[in-house]
């Protein structure tokens, strides 16, 4: 598939290169749907926003297709997560780094900030999103590079940047008050996949996902068997499916976990990988952020 797309980009430089562009206003791909909203937040009508994924998309496991490779080619800048998020696309903004302002976000946060993990080649979890502070670290790192590209509309990139800082500490505010009542004995997230480190190192939670860092890796009968124990030593009351993942790992735990005579609900559907639909509150990573901790608050209480 690799090497499929590569000739696709390669026929796409050929077959374009002498097109002038028609537009100075900036042409930005992102990736997932985070970074899209994020861009869409500070860029404004200043820039045009592609981005390749939408709501309840996989960033793992998402190929190229012919379409997105025109998107990349016509690009002024590239955002996409980094630490190998986007595993299956990570050569194609590898080769092209030396024509394009690329832009992988999580590789430029202090390694000794981040988790570690086995599952990527990058060797660090790439679910930084669900730590806010890193999450301003993007929204400088976004501002910066349309400032630098596009200065003549540098004072309007930095004035959404303000705006939108803003509003991602009131939203911290908001989520921690909401998580401070839910006893700390309680704070057990138990997820599809471990999606939520971060975010239980952030916030004080114990996460424990079913099929590791990456949903490219499968539940074993043993990892089913293994959680469903854990679940019941600790009394967890509620676990979570994701909108990125199937619902029949969560569902078969369940089943393991009743199997065994103890009850355990789903507490609902979390936003991990991607946002909710466009347009809605969850289609907003305020939204989407919001929208988690109250899910996870109200059903472990």
């Amino acid at each position: 598939m690799k090497k499929i797309v590569y000739i696709l980009l390669v026929i796409s430089f050929i077959s374009c290169k002498n097109e002038s562009k028609k537009s100075d206003t900036l042409n930005v791909v992102t990736t997932t749907t985070m970074l899209t909203d994020l861009v869409e937040n500070i860029g404004g009508d200043h820039i045009i926003v592609n981005g390749l994924m939408g709501a309840g998309v996989d960033p793992h496991l998402y190929k190229a297709s012919e379409g997105d490779v025109s998107k990349l080619y016509n690009a002024d800048i590239i955002f996409y997560g980094g630490l190998h998020l986007e595993g299956k696309l990570v050569e194609i903004f590898e080769r092209m780094e030396d024509s394009k302002t690329t832009v992988g976000l999580g590789d430029l946060l202090p390694k000794d900030e981040l988790i570690g993990s086995d599952y990527f080649a990058s060797s660090y979890d790439p679910h930084v999103w669900f730590n806010i502070q890193y999450f301003k670290q993007f929204s400088n790192i976004v501002t910066n590079t349309l400032a630098e590209k596009d200065p003549i509309n540098a004072k309007a990139y930095r004035e959404n940047n303000t705006t939108y800082q803003n509003k991602l500490d009131a939203l911290e505010i908001d989520i921690k008050a909401k998580i401070e009542t839910l006893p700390k004995e309680k704070r057990i997230l138990v997820t599809a996949h471990d999606a939520f480190n971060y975010f239980g190192k952030a916030y004080d939670f114990e996460v424990v996902g079913l099929q590791g860092l990456s949903t490219a890796t499968e539940a074993g009968v043993q990892d089913v068997q293994k959680l469903s124990s854990f679940i019941i030593e600790n009394k967890v009351k509620a676990i979570f499916v994701e909108s990125s993942v199937p619902r029949r790992t969560i569902e078969a735990l369940q089943e393991a976990v009743l199997s065994k005579d103890h009850e355990v609900t789903i507490g609902g559907s979390l936003y991990s990988d991607a946002l909710g639909n466009k347009g809605t509150e969850e289609g907003t990573y305020l939204g989407m952020f919001r929208y988690n901790v109250d899910t996870i608050v109200n059903a472990l209480q």
